[in-house]
């Protein structure tokens, strides 16, 4: 993950949170919030998070291995055996209930995928470069809200930007602050890391919706439209 990802999922993150605090205070303005302080409670959650999830998959993968190891002590093969004799290898039981205990195990394992991921973006938190470009995307959509909004509404057929799925909404936002108003990222690049959030954050049919947006929104930048009532 380099570094600029890790910012904008910091800024995505973040931002449920931030909108909270800007409703909850009555604030209005970027300047009005502690953006950086919202960032890094965030990153501390990551790491909770993280904890929680390898903690759930040591858990289940402890089921599987109570399951092989009392499956084995009351086969029949061993019960008649003395207590303090090894009990004797078996057959695995059948596939119907190995397959469970199979799917019990990857479950735990993309938990752990999950928190080796968590854990790393919860480090990149700590990296000035990050925090500092995160703090940068949010400041600049709360500055340029009302505008980023409409050019989410002008593009999504007629969508309520409030009514659309907040995690694809707050995307769109990522996105377009950087289309609009950071002119050191190329808008391919912009686009690109839109889909990728969408795919690792999003429902499947996400992607393609954001995709379809930012696609016009790239357009209507490089070739703007005239505005309502010029000829």
């Amino acid at each position: 993950m380099n570094k600029r990802r890790a910012a904008r999922e910091l800024a995505l993150i973040s931002f449920a949170q931030i909108e909270k605090e800007i409703k909850k205070s009555g604030n209005t303005t970027a300047g009005e919030v502690d953006i950086a302080e919202i960032i890094h409670k965030s990153t501390e959650v990551l790491t909770g998070e993280a904890e929680n999830n390898l903690e759930s998959a040591v858990q289940e993968l402890a089921k599987i291995r109570d399951f092989i190891q009392n499956y084995e002590i009351e086969h029949p093969d061993n019960l008649e055996r003395p207590y303090e004799v090894t009990p004797l290898p078996v057959n695995i039981p059948l596939t119907s209930d190995m397959t469970g205990r199979i799917d019990m195990a990857l479950e735990a394992a993309e938990k752990i995928y999950l928190a080796i991921e968590l854990t790393e973006l919860a480090g990149f938190g700590g990296l000035d470069e990050v925090r500092d470009y995160a703090v940068k995307l949010v400041r600049t959509f709360l500055e340029n809200k009302k505008t980023i909004d409409e050019t989410i509404k002008k593009f999504s057929k007629g969508w309520d930007v409030e009514r659309l799925v907040r995690i694809d909404r707050d995307i769109l936002r990522i996105a377009i602050t950087e289309m609009q108003h950071f002119e050191d990222v190329p808008i391919s690049v912009s686009i690109d890391e839109a889909v990728e959030l969408a795919k690792k954050y999003s429902e499947p049919e996400s992607s393609g919706f954001i995709n379809g947006i930012l696609g016009q929104v790239a357009k209507d930048i490089n070739f703007p439209s005239p505005l309502e009532g010029e000829g």
